[in-house]
């Protein structure tokens, strides 16, 4: 297991965390550029010194500042892959992986060979760094990190180098050999899609403090908080204001310019003001007023504008509450859908969800 907590002070910057990782689980940083998500591994790993804390690797405090312990990098038996990967130009792939092992020849050649079949390196041994495709080399450099056999892997952002198709094919292919390895893994990423495919938990950071943790598709898809809601990319947050609580069929009504939204049942009570969060995924558009659906928000409308985003588009809507969907390029046409032409936007009440709006208006910290 690793764990620990840290406090740790670079200029204007603050850090100020804590984790707890299970052997053979994957603990997912998630959060924007700056938030300290890096800075974290680092402490781990034994690269920055915090100012004040406690870190436990493998079950032994490789760090404690009351106790006044401190193990350098190269005592925790830690492996840790930075973003930039480091292989050795000059050494093959065997040697890549096989650098700094200690031991019988014969034994370091079992090991590089027995994590070249789990990586799937197969006829790669004797190929430079150079030689070898984007995918190829992140292999080799996860293969060299848990070559040493260490007691925690630490990941910082180990796919952003490679494409999205690629990416998508490499975690699928890695992520049984690493939860092979046994070891607690934190992986550092910024990217939704990653922390749900990989993560266990996901800790939820910015500007280097814990703001949400736990299982990343309740985290991630339906956030509690509206702060971690922009966080995640969360496209449609609606202030409504409650007009009927019904127990028994499990809904809220909720309204807003005399556009009427079902949601599931909220701890909230009529009058209270709210903010509703729906994925523009999860916005379902109509030429003509859909019937027979077990959806229970169907909304009048008219398109506000249109937008590429990437091989989709986001169409914003006006239905009396401004709504961003995603659509295709075949519904993009087939719809006709163009600025000022009128749409029915549907929505399943299991959709929305209800975040929570701290006094300030910020999201609330996480507490340790």
């Amino acid at each position: 297991m690793t764990r620990g907590w840290v406090r740790y002070q670079a200029g204007d910057f603050r850090l100020d965390t804590a984790w707890a990782v299970e052997p053979g689980s994957i603990l997912v940083l998630y959060g924007p550029s700056g938030s300290g998500k890096s800075m974290t591994l680092r402490a781990i790993a034994g690269l920055v010194r915090p100012h004040e804390g406690h870190i436990e690797v493998g079950g032994r405090a490789v760090y404690d500042s009351a106790a006044r312990v401190w193990a350098p990098p190269h005592q925790r038996r830690v492996g840790y892959l930075p973003q930039e990967y480091h292989l050795f130009p000059h050494l093959d792939v065997a040697g890549n992986i096989g650098y700094g092992l200690q031991g019988p020849a014969a034994a370091v050649r079992r090991r590089v060979a027995g994590l070249v079949q789990a990586f799937r390196l197969d006829g790669l041994e004797g190929r430079k760094v150079w030689e070898l495709s984007g995918g190829q080399r992140q292999r080799v450099a996860l293969a060299r990190a848990l070559a040493p056999d260490p007691v925690a892997l630490l990941l910082d952002e180990p796919f952003a180098a490679l494409d999205v198709e690629l990416r998508r094919a490499i975690r699928r292919e890695l992520l049984p050999v690493l939860k092979s390895a046994g070891v607690p893994i934190v992986l550092v990423t910024h990217d939704r899609e990653e922390a749900l495919a990989l993560g266990d938990e996901v800790l939820v950071m910015e500007a280097g403090c814990p703001i949400a943790k736990g299982d990343p598709l309740r985290v991630l898809e339906h956030p509690k908080q509206a702060g971690v809601a922009r966080l995640v990319g969360v496209e449609n947050l609606l202030r409504l204001t409650v007009t009927r609580v019904d127990s028994h069929a499990g809904v809220t009504t909720c309204t807003a310019n005399r556009t009427e939204l079902e949601v599931p049942l909220a701890d909230a009570q009529v009058g209270q003001a709210i903010t509703v969060g729906v994925r523009a995924d999860d916005v379902i558009l109509a030429s003509e007023e859909p019937r027979g659906l077990s959806a229970r928000n169907r909304l009048p409308g008219r398109v506000q504008a249109v937008e590429p985003r990437g091989p989709a588009y986001e169409v914003l809507l006006d239905c009396g509450i401004p709504l961003r969907c995603h659509v295709t390029q075949g519904a993009l046409d087939e719809l006709r859908i163009a600025p000022g032409v009128p749409i029915w936007a549907v929505i399943k009440a299991s959709s929305c969800f209800v975040v929570e709006e701290d006094s300030g208006g910020q999201p609330g910290r996480e507490r340790r």
